[in-house]
């Protein structure tokens, strides 16, 4: 995101209701030319993001998708012909701000995009650059990320591990998310985007690893989330995410904190949430006022996700009590 963008946004800001910073590159606030939700005050569902040079406006309640700079003109006139001249003046330009002579001298700001050591060649597109999983994505308030995009997930599969399906004739659409280890990819976990009910499929190229996404983007020596799944990772800073059940971290000498979907009648994550605070690991406990089950939905709904995170963070007998209240709700 420009950092000219950035300005602007924060110049902005105060006039922009329950306008928060999810990440870098990601804005969230009520949606001004909608008028958002009128039913709850609370929700939140208008996003500043970036896409490739540019930073893009949209609102989940209307559907509005635009450019900054036509957001900004409809919001603010004057802030926005003090805009467009510094980005002129400037030559901080992109698509959306023709010139004859357009130079590539963008400053970002830093990118929570997860970027590999050493770029691990997958040979598919972004799916932030076809259309169905583009829209799928946007709609879940996920702008950024190492994904891609199989139009047959089995046929792909098996260019990768030779007769891991026999049938690839109704092989579906899916976003690849690639697992990957000390610059190796070590499997791939397909999201469907059709209403087949297997919604998850991990495919395992190394089966002695782990299944986990995002090792190769941590830092290791500052405390790592972990959740329960690769798009819920996207929203918490160094984040890694379980892709399977039976995923056992304990062989990694990691600062964790791990953090479970909010289902307290789910007997399967009960039991985890239980073992992990037995064993002494920080956990997130959510607190009674969120309603959402996951991560991905509390942010749909406006939450300030990290917020809630870093305040409801628990270890020990703190933990123990915290859990025992939360799994009577």
């Amino acid at each position: 995101m420009d950092f000219i963008d950035v300005k602007y946004i924060q110049l902005i800001s105060s006039r922009l209701q329950k306008f928060k910073k999810i990440k870098p590159n990601l804005y969230n606030c009520r949606c001004p030319i909608c008028g958002d939700s009128q039913k709850d005050k609370k929700k939140a569902r208008g996003y500043f993001y970036r896409v490739k040079n540019n930073t893009n406006y949209k609102c989940h309640n209307c559907g509005l998708n635009i450019s900054f700079n036509n957001f900004l003109k409809q919001f603010d006139e004057p802030t926005h012909k003090e805009y467009i001249f510094e980005k002129f003046k400037g030559n901080h330009t992109g698509k959306n701000y023709p010139v004859e002579q357009p130079k590539d001298i963008f400053k970002r700001v830093e990118s929570s995009k997860p970027t590999f050591k050493k770029k691990v060649k997958i040979d598919l597109p972004n799916a932030f650059d076809v259309n169905v999983s583009k829209e799928y994505l946007h709609n879940r308030a996920i702008f950024d990320g190492n994904f891609y995009y199989a139009e047959n997930f089995q046929v792909f599969v098996n260019t990768l591990k030779p007769g891991s399906f026999t049938n690839t004739k109704y092989g579906e659409k899916r976003i690849v998310i690639p697992l990957v280890r000390d610059d190796k990819l070590i499997g791939v976990q397909g999201r469907a985007l059709s209403s087949n009910p297997v919604k998850y499929l991990t495919i395992m190229l190394e089966e002695d690893e782990l299944k986990v996404y995002g090792l190769d983007t941590i830092d290791k020596e500052n405390p790592i989330y972990v959740t329960e799944g690769p798009f819920d990772s996207t929203f918490l800073s160094n984040a890694i995410a379980m892709c399977g059940s039976d995923v056992d971290l304990s062989t990694i000498d990691y600062q964790f904190i791990y953090v479970y979907d909010n289902e307290p009648r789910n007997k399967q994550i009960v039991d985890r949430i239980s073992k992990q605070i037995d064993s002494g690991e920080r956990i997130v406990i959510w607190p009674s006022n969120i309603k959402e089950k996951d991560i991905n939905d509390m942010i749909l709904c406006g939450h300030n996700v990290k917020e809630v995170v870093e305040k409801n963070t628990y270890q020990g007998l703190e933990a123990k009590l915290k859990f025992t209240t939360w799994k009577r709700v």
